[in-house]
């Protein structure tokens, strides 16, 4: 089960073309969205970069993972890192998955409790520090 969801996470990824702008036109040869991907979902605008005029710690990680399922990895981690190595992370967690759904156990850590504790505990602090930079870097005028 966990299999399924990792990869239709990164199907939705791959489904989704972060090389469109919001009206649905391609964006100039060699140029992606940094964020706003989840428009295509339906979604609508992250509200804290609306109120506030900066992003929130999540900006841009659907367009990462889209930018990353159609292979554009530069674009991915500029986009937002934080989002290319979870995605890195949800596709090499599918083989670990299906092998615990084969044995029963995950291999290394051993149960799913552990896994989603580590996996917490790695990306929450990566994810709020990339945040702050970003942030930091807006207000100080260079972004």
């Amino acid at each position: 089960m966990g299999a399924l969801l990792l990869a239709a996470i990164l199907y939705v990824g791959f489904s989704l073309n972060p090389y469109l702008d919001d009206a649905g036109e391609p964006l100039p040869e060699g140029a992606a969205r940094l964020m706003g991907t989840h428009r295509q979902l339906g979604l609508p605008s992250c509200q804290f970069l609306v109120m506030s005029g900066l992003p929130c710690p999540s900006c841009g990680m659907t367009t990462s993972f889209a930018l990353l399922m159609h292979g554009d990895l530069a674009g991915s981690w500029r986009a937002n890192g934080a989002g290319t190595l979870m995605a890195l992370y949800c596709a090499g967690a599918i083989p670990m998955a299906l092998f615990g759904a084969v044995a029963g156990r995950l291999p290394v850590v051993g149960s799913l409790e552990r896994w989603a504790l580590a996996s917490v505990a790695f990306f929450l602090p990566l994810l709020l520090l990339r945040w702050l930079w970003v942030v930091a870097w807006k207000l100080a005028g260079a972004g």
